[in-house]
């Protein structure tokens, strides 16, 4: 088993400091659509300077780095417990060199770990897979935005919500609402509908490694996904909540299986700063994506 220990850094430094293209270009599309002189043209201008001047220095896109959030899919015979050892240590490293801020604090005291060490932090989600390879994605999730994720437990009667997709579509909606600018909008709402309440929260953050665009193969999710996107835009919430034609930049949504007795649609927000980056390891070579 190889020593990842670098370049788990280096796929830190890149989330951080560099925004996916699609975001990047959803963003400069988002600004066309503005009226010009608007403050949500000034506030996704802004945006994309932010994105230029980090990858250039690179240094963080957002001063508030998040959560680490790693989901690695690993070959039989890895160890899970090195893995974790070398990504853990790989977050000290980065903070070190100034990719990710001190974040990590004690939930009761609020002292500082320093180095964003401590219980539970970073993330990490381990899946073994038949592949000989290694894969890891990364999302670093911002306060702000983790904030402002809502659960529903359906049927919701001041939302008129049943257990179908109307349903589903206006506690998502609802979400948006209640977040207003606070999420750092425009965002990208990943949804998850089902499952206990602590799996579905961890399913609909796993939505936001999908590239924008990407639609639920179930014909069905993928209209609902298009129309929750149109109708949350049709909000004029705006870009940081200034009014204006953008709200969120795409929603993707899957399901769960559920008990009976249970109907949860949980909808986790992300800000425009969609930091998520993957790597994949075969053999010697590591590639960046």
């Amino acid at each position: 088993m190889h020593d990842l220990t670098e370049a788990f850094v280096e796929l830190i430094r890149r989330t951080s400091t560099d925004l996916p293209a699609d975001m990047e270009q959803a963003l400069r599309e988002a600004r066309e659509r503005e009226a010009a002189g608007s403050a949500a043209q000034g506030a996704l201008d802004t945006m994309l300077v932010n994105t230029e001047m980090s990858r250039a220095k690179s240094r963080p896109i957002c001063q508030d780095t998040g959560t680490p959030i790693f989901e690695v899919h690993y070959p039989v015979g890895w160890s899970t417990r090195k893995l974790a050892a070398q990504i853990k240590q790989a977050v000290t490293i980065a903070t070190e060199k100034s990719y990710l801020r001190p974040n990590a604090v004690d939930a009761i005291s609020g002292d500082n770990s320093g180095d964003n060490s401590g219980v539970e932090f970073p993330t990490i989600h381990f899946h073994e897979w038949d592949e000989d390879a290694i894969q890891v994605d990364l999302m670093l999730k911002g306060g702000g935005c983790e904030n402002v994720g809502a659960q529903y437990s359906l049927p919701n009667a001041q939302l008129k919500a049943g257990r179908d997709l109307e349903g589903v579509r206006r506690a998502a909606l609802d979400a948006v609402v209640k977040a207003q600018g606070q999420g750092c909008a425009p965002g990208v709402l990943g949804i998850a509908v089902g499952g206990d309440r602590g799996a579905s929260y961890a399913f609909s953050k796993q939505q936001l490694f999908r590239p924008l665009g990407d639609r639920n193969p179930d014909p069905e999710l993928a209209a609902l996904e298009e129309t929750i996107k149109d109708q949350a835009n049709e909000l004029g919430i705006g870009p940081m909540g200034f009014g204006g034609q953008t709200t969120v930049l795409d929603v993707q949504m899957d399901t769960m299986h559920r008990l009976p007795a249970s109907f949860f649609v949980s909808v986790s927000y992300m800000c425009w700063a969609n930091r998520r980056r993957s790597m994949t390891v075969r053999g010697e070579e590591v590639t960046y994506r």
